[in-house]
């Protein structure tokens, strides 16, 4: 496999392996940093997403010596980067999750005063059950979740991005859409705590 360049799974275009010069970190960065921000705005404030997105590229920049092309692909590895960044912001994450979903819940009782239809009630409501839901997931669930619906990555890529075997990310992806699937259901009951 060549030191320049390999195809990259999933979007078709060209990938360096490694990060030789300033060249190579722009073309990582024109290559994915849109796809890594749209990733990161979908779990945080947009404004915080543009910090994570700065501060990835910056620690891909500084820790290039130690990337490793037979473990994984850049691509993966500039996400692990990112979604290690946005383990820290997980506590402040469930929260705002949380917050999200009380809000939610007022908003449909005074949506309701305003004769809006029930589809749209539904639907908000929904919302605030899947942020509820979404913020009671364990952080490892919820990282391998958001990292194949929002960031497009497969089992096998989300594996290399958390240094975790693909049978565990498969297992955590199913646990996760196995609860959001019974909440969406109304299969689960309303939580005690």
């Amino acid at each position: 496999m060549s030191s320049e360049t390999a195809p990259l799974a999933r979007t078709g275009g060209p990938e360096v392996t490694g990060l030789r010069d300033a060249d190579e970190l722009v073309e990582l960065y024109d290559n994915h940093a849109r796809t890594l921000h749209r990733y990161l705005a979908m779990r945080v404030d947009p404004q915080v997403a543009d910090d994570l997105v700065s501060e990835a590229f910056l620690v891909v920049w500084e820790r290039r010596a130690d990337f490793d092309p037979s473990r994984a692909s850049l691509r993966a590895w500039l996400y692990g980067i990112a979604t290690n960044m946005l383990r820290q912001h997980v506590r402040s994450e469930g929260r705002r999750l949380r917050a999200l979903a009380r809000d939610h819940g007022r908003r449909v009782v005074a949506d309701r005063l305003d004769d809006r239809t029930a589809a749209v009630i539904d639907a908000e409501s929904l919302v605030g059950d899947l942020a509820d839901t979404l913020a009671g997931l364990r952080p490892e669930e919820r990282d391998v979740l958001l990292l194949v619906a929002w960031a497009d990555l497969s089992p096998a890529e989300v594996a290399e991005v958390t240094d975790t075997p693909v049978a565990t990310v498969r297992t955590r992806l199913f646990r996760a859409r196995g609860k959001l699937r019974a909440r969406i259901n109304g299969q689960e009951g309303e939580d005690d705590a």
